[in-house]
């Protein structure tokens, strides 16, 4: 199904959650968020864990379509992360020996090592693209990990110049993108979230890693960033220290996380020319919101923002979320842009 034409299209960010009989979510909630290999996450046998992922994928696209929403996913269901399915394919990444890096709380993560030129050899996502495209009806969007985050969530053993280093991703995601949309994707979006936590070197040269990486991909694209998944992070800023710069890319979509921070919306006027894809549910709370309650959230974006470049959406990924929980979230989500909707119809 092509991309929907009637206002308020609803999507998700990416992820959706992985059944339990196919992931240890203790093992999930122990990693984190996983940047290097994460294997000991999944409960299924090597030799059976493609079909099984296969079978999850199959229940993540019809929970979202049942849920009403517009553009689906394959929920990510076979990434341990957001980034890391995509991040340890390239050739130049020591898969054997990950690096790490410690963030200011004096945390240890394990992450891809740079020892080499950052380069993309083979498709990483593109059967997951044909695999979405094959069992969604509605409208489909894959996800990759954006060049500027990707450059920041490594052990760097080889490159002399950061800037060159994500170049580099740059050339090796707009590879991958080109082939996924080869498939009939309609949507693609990347997630950088490490935009806003090194705003200084993302004005130097993630703008110019982004714009690069979405050069010559037709379609819808968009920009997500965030603050960090609920699950891993709680106490959130009231805003964005690196936003307005987003307009200076060639998406022609920004996706922000709005509800749980309680966004002062008035920001999206820094993203005037842009279609918003506007977080108006809640991952922080488990509890399922009202449809009046994400249409109120709806019609404080729509004073901000035209309707015909609006588009409602969870805040994040939904990947830590219980399987009810994000079902009933995506209900309500379907169901508040259809009250809106119906008003601007008058």
């Amino acid at each position: 199904m092509p991309y929907p034409t009637h206002l308020l299209p609803t999507t998700v960010v990416g992820s959706y959650p992985q059944p339990n009989w196919l992931v240890d979510r203790a093992t999930l909630h122990h990693h984190g968020v996983p940047r290097a290999h994460a294997h000991d996450m999944w409960r299924v046998p090597e030799a059976l864990l493609e079909q099984a992922q296969d079978d999850a994928t199959i229940l993540a696209i019809r929970d979202m379509e049942r849920a009403g929403i517009d553009i689906v996913t394959d929920g990510e269901i076979r990434r341990e992360s957001y980034s890391n399915r995509f991040a340890m394919a390239l050739e130049g990444i020591d898969g054997d020996r990950p690096g790490e890096l410690t963030n200011k709380a004096g945390r240890v993560t394990q992450v891809p090592r740079v020892v080499g030129p950052i380069r993309r050899v083979s498709g990483v996502e593109t059967r997951d693209a044909v695999f979405l495209r094959d069992n969604a009806t509605r409208a489909t969007k894959i996800t990759l990990p954006g060049p500027f985050t990707l450059s920041r969530q490594v052990q760097n053993d080889f490159y002399q110049d950061e800037e060159e280093l994500a170049m580099d991703y740059a050339i090796a995601v707009n590879q991958e993108l080109r082939a996924l949309k080869a498939t009939g994707v309609d949507v693609v979006q990347l997630d950088e979230p490490w935009v806003r936590t090194a705003p200084d070197k993302a004005i130097r040269y993630g703008i110019k890693a982004i714009n690069r990486a979405l050069e010559g991909i037709e379609g819808p694209t968009v920009v997500h960033v965030c603050f960090g998944y609920a699950a891993v992070v709680a106490e959130k800023p009231s805003g964005y220290d690196f936003l307005a710069e987003l307009g200076g890319t060639i998406a022609q979509q920004i996706s922000i996380e709005a509800a749980q921070p309680r966004l002062d919306l008035g920001v999206l006027r820094e993203l005037a020319g842009k279609t918003v894809m506007l977080g108006v549910l809640d991952l922080g709370d488990a509890g399922v919101e009202a449809a009046e309650t994400v249409a109120a959230r709806i019609r404080d974006g729509l004073r901000y923002v035209p309707a015909e470049k609006l588009v409602p959406a969870p805040d994040c990924g939904m990947k830590y979320l219980t399987r009810a929980s994000a079902f009933g979230k995506l209900r309500a989500l379907a169901e508040g842009a259809a009250i809106v909707r119906r008003e601007l119809a008058g």
